[in-house]
């Protein structure tokens, strides 16, 4: 499946759409809304749009922005009279906008307004003063794919990273050395020759003291 090219500008594109097919969009909307404080998953807004939009009037928006950032939706934040939309156009690229359904009105959204937003769904207390755990300094050495391509294949490339850094490391061999040694298959110890622990060992020292 190809990613979805969508405009640098989704909260523009999405209020020209809402100008040009209010009717359609006003009514996709208002049944979001009625449903009451919630989540809706992306396939649900799709049985939403296809079961209150007639397939005539949906062949029109196809020429817009609307049915595109749809598709890339992840999830819709319910807290009437707002609609907040997660768009994910690409791999590693968010977008994230609001509807005020009452008002025909579209607002960009940053990830932490947008956060904050779907807090509400549990306390809708407006408090300022909201207990905030940053944990990234626990992922500093923790490798992250860079490439597109990784993006769904997590393990596959957690295990191309362990691999490289078991075999090039070599003080990286010795908790595997140590757990060869250690145990054993159907009772059967694994063989591990001596002469192999004592030449990673020498290794070790040669390439720590160069």
């Amino acid at each position: 499946m190809g990613s979805l090219s969508l405009p640098p500008n989704v909260r523009d594109r999405l209020s020209d759409t809402l100008s040009a097919h209010t009717n359609e969009l006003i009514s996709l909307f208002s049944r979001f809304v009625k449903q009451g404080k919630g989540m809706l998953q992306p396939h649900q807004l799709l049985h939403e749009y296809k079961a209150v939009i007639p397939e005539a009037d949906r062949a029109k928006l196809k020429d817009g922005v609307f049915e595109d950032v749809l598709k890339a939706a992840q999830e819709a934040i319910i807290l009437p009279p707002w609609v907040a939309l997660a768009i994910r156009p690409r791999p590693g690229v968010w977008e994230y906008v609001r509807v005020n359904v009452s008002e025909l009105a579209v607002e960009e959204l940053t990830v932490a307004e947008y956060l904050q937003f779907k807090e509400e769904l549990a306390d809708s207390s407006h408090e300022n003063f909201v207990l905030e755990v940053d944990f990234e300094p626990f992922n500093a050495s923790f490798p992250r794919p860079s490439l597109s391509k990784s993006i769904g294949n997590g393990v596959q490339f957690l295990n191309r990273h362990l691999s490289s850094k078991l075999f090039n490391d070599k003080e990286s061999m010795w908790p595997l050395l140590n757990f060869l040694r250690v145990h054993s298959y159907r009772g059967i110890n694994y063989k591990v020759a001596q002469k192999s622990g004592e030449d990673l060992h020498m290794r070790s020292r040669s390439t720590s003291s160069g």
